[in-house]
């Protein structure tokens, strides 16, 4: 069996810097230290095409927020039917100084994640006469970010764009790292490209009306993180998991800092998923296949990947590498974030095995997972069929 080589924690860190009272500035290097601030800025770090994620309250409606992020003077900004009635009229309102602004409403839901909706963007931005000096605006969820982001690197062959998270899970997962895309019937985001934003604005006080389940599912990323490579950050959800369900502030930029940070080190690393930035996909090789399976949409992609980290922590400990009580804190940890331990009993065991292989880690047609040689460590490895064929029976129907 073939095993990648993960950097440990310190690696997959960054330093923590002053940058002005109750805000920290991360770069993607050296040692992660906690903070109890309300706000902090990090940098990833890729050379000409480096940008900032901030966080912080408020974001959405401070002008200065975009300042040297747009360098366009016309922008569309793409956003969703639900996000648009809270959000779009505040973002337009900071943008409408400096720049000729145009909202785009799509339907809402992973459903819409399709070709046909990313024509709408096309068309929009043909009908209107939009240039190579346009800039796309992503204001929602990971649908609209990745649909967005899409339409923007393929658009006469790329245009900017700027990241505006509303949920969770795209605020530290997806709206970072430059990965854009739709999905197809057969498979979860098969059809895109890298293509990374000129800034991220995480406004934490979206989430404050962010129903609990997406908040439920956003956790799902986050404990992703503690996982793969920071077993401390895993240890600090255990301690806080009671206050991040609370939404406490300064928990929740706690968290969301830390998980971009970590992703932040990998897309430094290794851009374009050659091979350490694949363990970001830590328990989706089993989720994007009960998305595809179950519809896009009847679950949330969170709700897989927890149930897919589940499945992952079986695997590896059927391989003799994680313990019971290894996995007993993993499942604690994840059915204390309000997620599920498992998938649907009735899905198919058949069709998750054959959707698994169409995964876009499978090299010549070879399934690889990521699986846990410790909490905190993380290795992409060919799929031990015997392993995994018992996981599949433990969860699914035959």
């Amino acid at each position: 069996m073939g095993a990648g080589t993960p950097r440990r924690d310190s690696e997959q860190a960054a330093s923590v810097t002053g940058n002005g009272p109750g805000r920290t500035t991360d770069r993607v290097q050296g040692e992660l230290s906690m903070t109890d601030t309300a706000a902090a800025t990090l940098t990833v770090d890729l050379g000409e095409r480096s940008y900032d994620i901030r966080i912080a309250p408020g974001l959405l409606s401070e002008a200065a927020a975009y300042g040297g992020a747009i360098r366009a003077r016309r922008v569309l900004v793409v956003t969703n039917d639900t996000i648009a009635r809270h959000y779009s009229a505040r973002v337009a309102a900071a943008l409408a100084a400096d720049h000729e602004v145009e909202i785009l409403e799509l339907p809402d839901g992973e459903a819409y994640k399709t070709l046909a909706t990313l024509e709408r963007i096309y068309d929009r931005l043909l009908e209107g006469g939009y240039g190579r000096d346009a800039t796309l605006v992503a204001l929602g969820g990971g649908v609209i970010g990745d649909i967005a982001g899409f339409a923007a690197a393929s658009y006469q062959r790329g245009i900017d764009f700027v990241q505006l998270p509303t949920t969770l899970l795209a605020q530290v997962d997806s709206s970072v790292g430059g990965k854009t895309g739709v999905n197809h019937p057969l498979g979860k985001n098969m059809i895109g490209a890298f293509h990374q934003p000129r800034r991220v604005l995480v406004d934490t006080d979206v989430l404050e009306t962010l129903p609990a389940r997406e908040f439920a599912a956003g956790l799902a990323e986050v404990i992703k993180y503690g996982l793969i490579g920071d077993a401390p950050f895993f240890d600090w959800l255990e301690t806080n998991m009671a206050a991040l369900n609370a939404r406490e502030p300064t928990v929740v930029v706690e968290a969301i800092r830390r998980s971009c940070a970590n992703k932040a080190a990998v897309v430094a690393a290794d851009e374009r998923e050659a091979g350490r930035r694949a363990l970001l996909n830590l328990g989706h090789t089993y989720g994007h296949a009960l998305e595809a399976e179950l519809g896009y949409g009847a679950w949330l992609h969170g709700e897989a990947v927890a149930a897919g980290l589940c499945m992952a922590a079986d695997t590896s400990q059927r391989l003799g590498w994680l313990d019971a009580d290894d996995v007993a804190r993993i499942e604690r940890v994840i059915e204390s974030a309000n997620l599920p331990l498992a998938p649907p009993a009735e899905v198919s065991r058949a069709r998750i095995r054959a959707l698994m292989t169409r995964d876009k880690k499978a090299l010549a047609g070879d399934l690889r997972l990521i699986l846990l040689r410790a909490i905190g460590h993380a290795e992409v490895v060919d799929a031990d069929e015997q392993a995994l064929d018992a996981t599949l029976a433990r969860y699914l129907a035959a």
